[in-house]
C-alpha cells in the first residue's frame, strides 16, 4: 500500500473541506500528530480510522485509497441520496428536471 499516495488524497480532501488538521483530527478521534503523520506517509493507517476518516470527509473510502475511485453502481446511489435527503421539496423538482434533462442529452451524445 502506497500510504503517502493515500495520504496526500486525504489531505486534498481535508482541504477541499475546509478542514484544519487539528479539525479532522478531533473528528476521527486521533491525535493531531498522528494526523499529520497519515497525511506524510510516516505512519500505517488502521482500517478503523480509515472508515471513520471517509466518513468525516464524506467520501467512499475507495476514494482515499485510489486516484481514480472504482464507483459502484450501489456507492453513486447513495452519494446522490445523501443530497438528495438534504434539499427541500422545491430544490428536489429542480433536481429531478436538471437530471432528467442531464441525462437525455448524455443519451443523445454518448449514444
Amino acid at each position: 500500500m502506497e500510504y503517502y499516495e493515500i495520504g496526500q488524497r486525504i489531505r486534498r480532501y481535508r482541504k477541499a473541506c475546509g478542514l484544519s488538521q487539528e479539525a479532522l483530527a478531533e473528528r476521527v478521534d486521533i491525535s493531531a500528530t498522528h494526523m499529520s503523520h497519515i497525511e506524510t506517509g510516516n505512519t500505517k493507517l488502521s482500517l478503523p480510522v480509515m472508515v471513520r476518516l471517509s466518513g468525516a470527509l464524506g467520501v467512499e473510502v475507495d476514494a482515499l485509497l485510489y486516484d481514480s475511485p472504482r464507483f459502484s453502481k450501489d456507492a453513486v446511489t447513495e452519494r446522490v441520496r445523501r443530497v438528495l435527503d438534504s434539499c427541500t421539496e422545491e430544490q428536489l423538482s429542480v433536481m429531478a428536471e436538471t437530471v432528467e434533462s442531464l441525462k437525455a442529452s448524455l443519451d443523445k451524445h454518448m449514444g
